[in-house]
């Protein structure tokens, strides 16, 4: 008699197969962004690296955003992990205007590793987890640190100020260096919040 393998409650299952071709899809975009950039390369192109059809990789993932978006998955998370529970002044334990500073640090940071997969993923930020979990962050610190401000308006304002497309602008075209951006982004909430 074979064993049962009893799914886990609330864990989505994937088909071993869905789960190796995910896999080689993601490795296989990762290859060609890195070797060809992300805006020069196509979705065929990523099918064909990783061997598998094209209605495989569009059923999987739909859209380059949502590629890009499964490409961040990781990274995402890790920065999301730092101003949860990780150490401050990132996270807890720090004032919120110290908190706040690192926040933007780390996020430029991240923008600066991943711009180009930012920039493909950016049309769906309203609905995405990360943003979302951004948006709850700050407008906690902002709640916190002044309480007689809007502070869902104030924190949607801040976050802009850290979107790629003006952070890459800054960077590749103004040729601004990223600590003048982390510096702006310092002055910046000093002010707002000191």
């Amino acid at each position: 008699m074979n064993p049962v393998e009893l799914p886990v409650a609330g864990a989505p299952t994937e088909r071993v197969d869905a789960a190796r071709n995910r896999a080689r899809i993601l490795e296989a975009a990762d290859r060609l962004f890195t070797r060809d950039g992300v805006s020069c390369t196509s979705m065929d192109a990523i099918a064909a690296e990783a061997g598998v059809g094209k209605g495989t990789l569009f059923r999987r993932f739909g859209d380059r955003a949502s590629l890009a978006l499964a490409l961040l998955e990781s990274s995402e998370r890790e920065l999301q992990e730092g101003f949860i529970r990780g150490p401050a002044p990132l996270g807890p334990g720090a004032p919120a205007c110290e908190r706040l500073i690192a926040f933007g640090r780390a996020v430029l940071a991240h923008t600066v590793a991943h711009g180009d997969l930012l920039l493909v993923a950016t049309g769906r930020k309203w609905d995405v987890g990360a943003y979302v979990a951004y948006r709850v962050h700050v407008t906690m610190l902002v709640a916190e640190a002044a309480p007689e401000l809007d502070a869902d308006y104030t924190a949607q304002a801040l976050l802009e100020v850290l979107g790629p497309q003006g952070v890459l602008h800054q960077l590749r075209v103004q040729e601004m260096p990223l600590e003048r951006l982390a510096d702006g982004w310092e002055a910046l909430i000093r002010r707002l919040f000191s």
